[in-house]
């Protein structure tokens, strides 16, 4: 008998993030994770479930999970921070005082695209035995009886099945096999779930769900001479768990297959997929194989029969024979060569190089795949078969022969007053309710009366005409109020930062994802059952060769041509940047609210860009802008995504609830997300550099061509100020290119094109350094700018801190010691090899638009003394309600917790500049600052009167005597952007990384050993959020140039919509060793209280990593006779790593030749 408590953290999050605690009882306690999503509502009865908020919240206490995550500034943007808990907290019931290694195994299945995780490992080692005396007591009496009273009183019911009907499908529980086969009998075409990993994430309809979870049979463990039997309900967790226990009790000759198998489910999802995923590749006949086992008991309504699984067991793709699988035996003596040609290979034969030469060629001729095979990376995939039996080979012959920073340190100038907390590492002012699932983003808000949901209906097609829009079959599905398209809009459908975009496609749709309508529905189910349904015909548009250029612009300086002439050598090359998906953790969201008169309504988004929002949406309504309200309390991440593509969801929907006349949500899925709102320009970079023998470089001819998508947006705003990065170029000619395709809008991201334009300067820097056999970091230590040098347009560098940051992270990472040992590792190791690299980084501070350098703030003082803010930027998890609050604490001279900022809106503040640009710290700071100076001053006679007086006393005479306590500013950066022609940057940030890498020359994997790094942030307002900030967009960075890679279809269909096949950092990418340190001494005059933008600047330092791989990548090439510069573009992917490592085994796998196959994914 089994008993369940569920600890959920439910709500409208992503399904990575929703997890829930599972406590088991057989006959010791088992607690396991899971995510929610997984989790159908039906296998819930009999379940207690408690939300994370059960745990702990801020009316009463925080749980010791929740409070340290806060207080070690592991909570930024707050949307992953309750599944980040729950997974802790699981941990914690199941070993009270795990070590390192099971606090990290636990976070497996967690995402988070802010921190870098390294705060949130910080935090919770505090757990760990070492810090034993940190412990205190976290277990709930209450919660503890209430689960106890609940375990007793489900102790003596008795099972029985269970039948529940929806209005489309019907879920049936048996408990006992019986009632299992007859019910097969019955529904011969029910889709047996235990797991659900299949059909949630599939999102397919089955009309009858067979659920034989309960059933003993299938879930009973016995262990016999030959092996251990598994249920074939058992979850992978539980196999892992009895696989373990064997290992340790076993004789290791028994145990070589379970290890085995052991090693496989470590590299199989993450914790809380294993604690639901079954064993049994035959539950639901999909043959998604994770463990291949030799013999599957299996049952039909002719009884039981015992299947060998073995070349004929698998019928076709993801299909087996089996029907219902009841166990499967896993052996202690079992070895499976999974190729029929290489299995008599190993019959009778000596384990030797010859052995090792026949298996590699009969390998290599039977994995002849198509170069056409859905998956496309064909070369990689036959290569890495041949390199994984290599490494099977080595293992055998082997055994027949035989991280972390500290706390941020905190430097105040002496006599700074205690209640002055700029410069203090001030935990986020939202960090304990994102950690109890209290703080709201917007689709937490309360649903309004007569809401309804909009689901979007959008194009097939890369290019076609719209010939016919049938939305006859959406109004037979129940809920159905509407169908809105172009012709239901009363204002304009021209929208776009460019005007060539439109609300609703009209006529023609240029890319999959065009907005072509949306429907509207009584639910989210309805409304998304609906949109499938509307038909939509239409003509496609042929392709034609034409002028599709959105915009080119030029930066020429010196005489390139004589520049060239005076060199000693020439290099061309070109190398390609692939794009990447923003994938903040909360997906675009919107709730429009009418208000019944004048055209008025207020709107809840999620957007970094207020004005335009409400300008757009005005537009469409065919009202003035000040009939439109948005606000925006938080939201869960934007990283630019935000900036201007929020709103092609947000007018929809407006335009949607005008005409209905009642609310209006939609919140987009994480598929329809990645595939409608675009992400970071692909970039395709050629270059000639000419160079000196020692390196120095005379002069660069580059052109850039990105990626703009099907509109301008902000494509024109991705410009060449980039292209030196941080190296002096004394001749220079650059063209920027933005084309124009039939893909989604790419749009801001994190960096704005400047990682595109730093890494191709890197690519030829790595070349130059190869071509002259010097070290790479000599040749970019010869080509640094220095102190008053001009850029390549013309601007002067001014306090120019990047040679202190380079000599510093040299020392810090005791560079020359280690680059000796790397070299002694790469000499004894043949197949894995290591490297090591250091990077600078340069990155201009402001808006290039220079109207955009500007802002509002509202400060409200009220007569109880405390304070209200409003400014113009928002809330993203970067920390900028808490910097505007010590801004404001120390203005006023008053304490943070006096002050408090709710939300950011346009009938407060008007005309707000995006939060982007990493501008808005220094923006809305100074306008903070200003609007309590004029309080202020308006205080000060009073304060003359009463020097002894309070804070409340001043307030409260000053509102008697009817001085105004309320006041607005704008910032004065000290810079005119007007009058100082050729200067588009108010300021540079600098940072130097160092980072050590070791690939895998067979496999193409790698592991980030170590990263220093050295940051110039001025004087930091927060060094917690400023250090937050350099981490998280480290490893952001470590997504764009090592693991994230869209593909595409050669018909502009885009594949990874998801987390399945998208793949952004988790806890176990981030460098082992991690180490952050802030430049001291380096005051900026032009910014806040000296401070520094800290939000773009950091992310290209993780180049390092890339160029620390082709650094190894080189080394491995040169055991294969190759020295030449060679071609490695990003992102360094596996694929990439292991075919760029040319050996035997890659020879044994030609590419065809381009033009004799239609690929399955191409390069966009």
């Amino acid at each position: 008998m089994f008993f369940l408590l569920l600890l959920l953290f439910l709500g409208k999050r992503l399904s990575d993030l929703c997890f829930m605690y599972v406590f088991v009882r057989v006959s010791v306690s088992h607690h396991h994770t899971a995510n929610a999503c997984l989790f159908p509502i039906c296998a819930l009865h009999h379940v207690a479930v408690t939300t994370v908020e059960g745990i702990g919240n801020t009316k009463s206490r925080l749980h010791p999970v929740q409070e340290r995550i806060a207080k070690s500034h592991g909570s930024q943007c707050g949307f992953c921070t309750p599944g980040i808990v729950m997974s802790m907290y699981t941990l914690l019931r199941n070993k009270p005082e795990p070590n390192m290694e099971d606090i990290e195994d636990a976070f497996q299945g967690n995402l988070c695209r802010c921190t870098g995780y390294r705060p949130i490992l910080e935090g919770y080692r505090t757990f760990a035995k070492a810090w034993a005396h940190m412990r205190d007591s976290w277990l709930d009496v209450g919660f503890e009886c209430h689960l106890n009273s609940f375990l007793q009183n489900q102790k003596n019911k008795q099972q029985k099945q269970l039948c529940f009907k929806g209005e489309r499908v019907m879920w049936i529980q048996p408990t006992t096999l019986q009632e299992l086969v007859a019910l097969k009998s019955q529904y011969p075409n029910a889709k047996l779930v235990v797991g659900n990993t299949e059909i949630r994430l599939k999102n397919m309809l089955y009309p009858v769900i067979i659920a034989p979870t309960w059933i003993a049979e299938m879930n009973a463990v016995q262990h016999t001479e030959t092996g251990v039997t598994f249920g074939a309900a058992c979850t992978l967790s539980s196999v892992e768990e009895v696989l373990r226990k064997a290992v340790a009790e076993l004789p290791s000759y028994k145990t070589e297959v379970f290890k085995a198998a052991l090693e496989q489910l470590r590299w199989f999802a993450g914790p809380q997929i294993r604690n639901v995923a079954v064993s049994d590749v035959g539950v639901s006949r999909t043959g998604s194989e994770i463990i291949r086992l030799p013999l599957i008991s299996s049952c039909s309504a002719e009884g039981k029969r015992t299947v060998t699984m073995d070349e004929n067991f698998f019928t076709g793709y993801r299909k087996t024979i089996e029907k219902i699988s009841l166990s499967m035996e896993l052996k202690c003596y079992y070895l499976n060569v999974s190729f029929n040609a290489v299995s008599p290979v190993f019959s009778c034969r000596d384990w030797n190089e010859k052995l090792l030469q026949d298996a590699c060629r009969l390998l290599a001729g039977e994995m002849d795949l198509s170069p056409s095979a859905p998956g496309g990376m064909v070369d990689f995939r036959r290569t890495l078969t041949l390199s994984f039996f290599f490494k099977f080979y080595l293992t055998v012959l082997l055994k027949l022969s035989k991280h972390h920073n500290g706390p941020v340190s905190v430097e105040v100038p002496k006599g700074q007053a205690a209640e002055d907390m700029v410069g203090r590492p001030l935990m986020h002012v939202s960090a304990d309710k994102q950690a109890c699932g209290e703080a709201v983003y917007c689709d937490d808000i309360p649903h309004f009366e007569n809401e309804l949901y909009l689901t979007l209906v959008t194009s097939t097609k890369a290019h076609a005409k719209i010939i016919s829009i049938d939305a006859s079959e959406a109004q037979s599905v129940p809920g159905f109020v509407c169908f809105v398209s172009a012709k239901d809009i009363p204002g304009s459908n021209i929208t776009g930062i460019a005007n060539d975009e439109t609300v609703f496609a009209e006529d023609v749709v240029t890319c999959v994802g065009h907005i072509i309508g949306a429907v509207l529905a009584d639910t989210q189910e309805h409304s998304r059952r609906a949109a499938k349904a509307v038909k939509i015909k239409y003509e496609d548009v042929l392709p034609q060769k034409c002028h599709c250029v959105i915009s080119i612009k030029k930066i020429i300086k010196g005489d390139v041509k004589k520049g060239f002439e005076e060199s000693d050598h020439i290099l061309e090359g070109e190398m390609y940047i692939g794009g990447q998906e923003h994938f903040y953790l909360e997906t675009h969201c919107t709730v429009a609210v009418p208000k019944g008169e004048g055209g008025e309504m207020e709107l809840f988004v999620s957007t970094q860009n207020l004005m335009k929002t409400q300008e757009f949406v005005a537009s469409a309504l065919g009202v003035p802008s000040n009939r439109i309200v948005v606000r925006v309390k938080r939201m869960g991440g934007g990283f630019g995504g935000k900036e201007t593509r929020s709103t092609i969801l947000t007018t929809a929907v407006s335009v949607a609830a005008f005409k209905i006349g009642r609310p209006v949500r939609c919140m987009l899925d994480r598929d329809e997300d990645m595939l409608i709102s675009g992400g970071r320009h692909p970039f395709l970079g050629r270059y000639k550099v000419g160079f000196m023998k020692n390196g120095k470089v005379k002069s660069l001819e580059v052109s850039y061509y990105s990626n703009g998508g099907n509109s301008a947006d902000l494509s024109y705003g991705v410009t060449l100020f980039h292209l030196d990065n941080s190296y002096n170029i004394p001749n220079v000619s650059s063209m920027g290119t933005v084309c124009k395709t039939n893909l989604s809008s790419n749009t801001a991201f994190r960096g704005f094109g400047g990682p595109q334009g730093m890494m191709v300067a890197e690519c030829w820097m790595s070349d130059i350094a190869q071509k002259c056999g010097l070290p790479p970091e000599e040749v970019r230590k010869l080509n640094l700018y220095n102190e008053g040098d001009l850029t390549h347009f013309n601007q002067k560098l001014e306090g120019f801190t990047l040679q202190r940051c380079w000599d510093e992270c040299l020392s810090s990472s005791s560079f020359h010691a280690r680059k000796k040992l790397i070299e002694e590792f790469n000499k004894q190791n043949r197949w894995k090899k290591r490297g090591m690299c250091i990077i600078p980084t340069k990155f201009g501070i402001s808006f290039t638009v220079p109207f955009l350098n500007q802002a509002g703030a509202l400060v409200h003082v009220y007569t109880d003394g405390s304070v209200l803010v409003t400014h113009g930027g928002t809330e993203m998890g970067q920390g900028l309600h808490t910097k505007m609050i010590q801004v404001a604490s120390r203005s006023l001279g008053i304490p943070t917790s006096k002050i408090y900022i709710s939300e950011t809106s346009t009938n407060t503040v008007p005309n707000t500049s995006p939060t982007a640009a990493s501008v808005s710290a220094d923006i809305n700071g100074m306008a903070v600052h200003n609007a309590c100076q004029t309080i202020l001053k308006r205080l000060d006679p009073i304060k003359q009167s009463n020097p002894k007086g309070s804070w409340e006393d001043w307030i409260k005479t000053a509102y008697e005597d009817c001085v105004s306590l309320s006041a607005t500013g704008i910032p004065d950066l000290g810079y005119d952007f007007e009058k100082n022609e050729g200067k588009p940057f108010c300021y540079f940030s600098y940072g130097v990384a160092c980072s050590e890498v070791e690939i895998d020359c067979l496999t193409g994997d790698h592991k980030n050993v170590r990263t220093d790094i050295v940051m110039d942030v001025g004087t930091s307002l927060n060094p917690a959020i400023d250090i937050g900030q350099i981490e998280g967009a480290f490893v952001q960075g470590l997504g764009l140039f090592t693991m994230e890679e869209l593909r595409y279809s050669p018909e502009g269909n885009l594949y990874t919509r998801g987390p399945g096949a998208y793949k952004i950092p988790a806890f176990g990418d981030i460098p082992t060793e991690f180490y952050v340190s802030l430049l001291r001494d380096c005051p900026n005059s032009k910014a806040v209280y000296s401070s520094k933008a800290v939000g773009e600047p950091p992310l290209f330092l993780s180049a390092s990593v890339f160029y620390a791989i082709k650094d190894a990548i080189y080394s491995a090439r040169k055991e294969s006779g190759l020295t030449e510069p060679f071609r490695l573009d990003s992102p360094a992917t596996p694929e990439r790593i292991r075919n760029a490592c040319v050996d035997i085994f890659t020879k044994m796998c030609p590419s065809a030749e381009p033009g004799t196959f239609k690929p399955w994914s191409v390069r966009v």
